[in-house]
């Protein structure tokens, strides 16, 4: 990567959530009456279904930057409160179609609703929930704002696809990778913060800081994603270690393991990212590789200068609650475990 690595500035201790969620708490409770409500429908399946995954303990990142975005701006109304609901349900959507074409078994800790439900159930779901969310952009009637999120969905696809394309490719450059990640991670991060700037009727300048800082964030947070598979157990992370191995995916710790490996290491590499070596046995030959180059902690380190860029992307903001949650939460981001 060209840009310079630039460390976090020093913390007295260790970033939390925390204040952030406290600072979103009262937005974030009418934005869950907004999904409970609109999640519903006549066909019994759907609600329990998309339930399934909605009520699962997510972070719901997405659409609390929305409302930490507002917050920031000044906006007193509650607008944001439906849109960072089809945020969330655009999230889902995604999620409950990854899981099909993954075959995941595991996502937080319990079993994904495609194993539950079957796949044709789930990619319906995820489809019922893509259309709620376009709903609730229409009754916005901000065409800016529709445009800005629609666009965010067919980006977070194409980066799916592109994702699909380099799968059990092992000469995917790190650029590649980032310009994946950029699109199927970091793009709906962007377009949530952005919206908060737009329904509060922020200049053009102030949009795109926002946006810069959703970006910058959701690529440190898809870093540290794809650091954790190589990293924590799974009661941690709440997914099976080594899924992204076993797929033949090639995030950060293993483009840069098989840059800085060996003729011999770079043949496991090969074997396995094609399939031929996916055992527990070659796993754990994996981790040795990527703790040996130390690659775990240099994806993390590439997650801090993201970080960074999202933190310096607000500055410009008035300071207080709201601008300090959001620099604590893209702390958090690169620094949690889970």
């Amino acid at each position: 990567m060209s840009a310079e690595i630039v460390p976090l500035r020093p913390r007295a201790s260790e970033p939390s959530l925390a204040p952030m969620l406290a600072v979103t708490a009262p937005g974030m409770n009418a934005v869950n009456s907004v999904i409970l409500d609109r999640m519903q429908s006549q066909i019994p399946l759907i609600p329990v279904l998309a339930g399934h995954l909605i009520s699962g303990g997510g972070k719901r990142m997405r659409p609390m930057l929305t409302i930490a975005g507002a917050e920031l701006c000044g906006y007193q109304g509650t607008r944001h409160h439906k849109l960072a609901a089809a945020v969330e349900f655009i999230h889902t959507a995604t999620l409950l179609h990854d899981d099909v074409v993954d075959g995941s078994d595991l996502r937080r800790g319990k079993a994904t609703a495609n194993i539950v439900y079957g796949n044709p159930a789930t990619v319906l779901v995820g489809d019922f929930l893509f259309s709620r969310a376009f709903e609730l952009m229409v009754e916005d009637g901000s065409l800016k704002v529709l445009k800005i999120l629609s666009h965010a969905s067919a980006v977070i696809a194409e980066g799916e696809v592109d994702q699909l394309t380099a799968q059990r490719h092992i000469e995917t450059s790190e650029e590649r990778y980032l310009s994946i990640i950029g699109a199927k991670t970091a793009a709906l991060f962007a377009a949530a913060t952005r919206i908060a700037a737009v329904v509060a009727e922020k200049n053009e300048a102030e949009e795109r800081a926002l946006e810069d800082y959703g970006r910058n964030l959701g690529i440190a947070f898809q870093l540290v994603d794809d650091a954790i598979d190589y990293d924590s157990e799974a009661s941690e992370s709440g997914k099976g270690k080594g899924d992204d191995f076993r797929d033949g995916k090639m995030t950060l710790p293993v483009i840069l393991a098989y840059a800085r490996g060996d003729a011999e290491e770079r043949r496991f590499w090969q074997d396995a990212i094609a399939g031929f070596s996916n055992s527990d046995e070659d796993l754990a030959h994996a981790v040795e590789l990527i703790n040996r180059h130390d690659t775990v902690s240099a994806t993390r380190e590439r997650a801090r200068h993201f970080a960074q860029r999202a933190i310096d992307a607000i500055a410009g903001f008035p300071a207080g609650e709201a601008r300090n949650a959001m620099a604590e939460a893209a702390e958090f981001a690169v620094s949690r475990r889970y």
